[in-house]
């Protein structure tokens, strides 16, 4: 039978068991997770917090990863500035990236969620408002999200994946994993 993890990687992470890229070592899946045999299905950047889901079968792996499959992936997004609702309907409609235009995403402005605090936190600017979206796209190109609210004008201030599918986050706490 195979296993599923949900992980809730904290930021500043790799979402890799093993870091081959600088001399210094860099926090990886492997200072939290000691479960031998499985590896993430998909990625999470470093400086992207939230849910990895992690499985020990690679033909489940490669249908979460996969964009053929559809399944929608949901961000907690705090943008800078205030965007209007005609600019949320620019990624409502697909936004035009160097790499082509991307699918249609769901996206509506959220209170800001009882998260965890980020170590560390990010800047703040007292002349410059921020607000939070809640943002699901089916698709995944590198650094995706990232790209999209720059593309509209509101840059990413903090990125936290909630959910993929029916898989959430609940009630993890960073560095917390737990079986699906």
């Amino acid at each position: 039978m195979a296993r599923l993890i949900l992980f809730n990687k904290p930021y500043d992470v790799l979402s890799q068991f093993t870091d081959r890229g600088t001399d210094t070592p860099r926090s990886t899946l492997s200072d939290f997770i000691d479960l031998p045999g499985i590896y993430p299905a998909g990625r999470l950047d470093r400086d992207s917090e939230g849910l990895l889901l992690l499985t020990d079968d690679g033909r489940l792996q490669a249908r979460i990863a996969d964009p053929r499959f559809k399944l929608g992936k949901t961000y907690l997004v705090q943008v800078e500035g205030d965007p209007d609702p005609a600019t949320l309907d620019q990624l409502r409609r697909g936004v035009m990236l160097k790499d082509g235009v991307t699918r249609p995403a769901a996206v509506e402005r959220i209170d800001p969620p009882g998260l965890w605090p980020r170590d560390p936190p990010i800047r703040v600017r007292a002349a410059i408002p921020d607000c939070w979206l809640s943002l699901t796209i089916h698709e995944g190109r590198n650094r995706q999200v990232r790209r999209m609210t720059a593309a509209i004008g509101h840059p990413t201030l903090r990125l936290v994946r909630w959910s993929i599918g029916d898989w959430t986050l609940a009630d993890l706490l960073p560095g917390q994993f737990r079986p699906a």
